[in-house]
């Protein structure tokens, strides 16, 4: 069955890949009916085509509904949430540049100064829209000459229209302070990180005041941050050939079951389908 025969039947499915031709880009074309993405950021930025139905997406300024003709634009390390805004649910196509990607296209397009940031999280483009799915297309078919220039052209428009300097992310206060130092901790500790109380003891604060500063600087939780830096970590061990099993090991999840059910709500494919991309040898999956 075509991906959109499977879309009108309101089948979910998901493919999230790397097209070699384009370095530095992740690539997630999806239909989504009942899979919630919980609180989670990207290293990089998104920029996403929706296609059909209605997502809703959860930002800190809050929530947004994109339809048909809309670009969701994202930043890095901005927390947010997804899921479906009708009962049909959504259809997208994203992109997932690297920060390395932005740069060197806002370099080339210029007017830009210091690190890019989008200045809005949606926007009503068509065009944009479209040619956003024509990069899917081309890189499905393996046309890397139309992928690349359809994929710079798309990064050009948003920043030309809708980006500025990034803010930069200054520690001010001794609760941001304390927030950074857990951070730097549960990322040391990932695999045996210490409870909420220890780690405010270690750091001489309590565990309540941790919480809020955590949660004010990083827009989650640390305990929702933390399993979303191990998906983090276990798709960069997958990329590195790492099975599912070993990676969940690596993480701190307690088996390949545990990593399984959060890598499928944070990435929007389970880990088994997401390596096999990376090995070349997959196909569209559904959650």
């Amino acid at each position: 069955m075509t991906d959109r025969a499977q879309e009108a039947a309101g089948r979910e499915w998901a493919r999230h890949w790397q097209y070699a031709e384009l370095p530095g880009l992740d690539l997630l074309r999806a239909h989504y009916v009942r899979h919630t993405f919980p609180r989670h950021a990207h290293d990089g930025y998104v920029i996403a085509a929706v296609t059909g139905g209605v997502e809703e997406v959860g930002l800190p300024g809050g929530i947004v509904r994109a339809g048909p003709g809309s670009v969701v634009l994202i930043n890095p390390e901005v927390a947010h949430t997804a899921r479906a805004g009708v009962p049909e649910g959504w259809a997208y196509a994203t992109l997932y540049p690297s920060r390395e990607l932005i740069a060197e296209v806002a370099a080339e397009i210029g007017g830009l100064r210091g690190t890019p940031g989008f200045t809005t999280d949606h926007v009503t483009d068509p065009q944009t829209s479209y040619v956003i799915t024509e990069v899917h297309r081309a890189a499905e078919e393996g046309n890397a000459l139309a992928a690349d220039t359809l994929l710079r052209g798309a990064v050009a428009r948003m920043l030309t229209r809708h980006a500025g300097p990034l803010p930069a992310r200054t520690v001010r206060g001794a609760g941001a302070v304390d927030a950074a130092a857990a951070r730097a901790v549960l990322l040391e500790r990932m695999a045996r990180p210490p409870s909420l109380e220890q780690l405010a003891g270690e750091l001489g604060t309590s565990p309540f005041a941790l919480l809020r500063a955590f949660r004010e600087r990083y827009g989650m939780p640390p305990h929702t941050w933390l399993t979303d830096a191990r998906v983090r970590r276990a798709r960069a061990l997958l990329d590195e050939g790492t099975t599912p099993a070993e990676a969940a090991v690596a993480v701190g999840f307690t088996d390949q079951p545990h990593l399984n059910r959060h890598f499928t709500r944070i990435v929007g494919v389970p880990p088994g389908a997401y390596r096999r991309e990376r090995s070349g040898g997959g196909s569209a999956a559904g959650p």
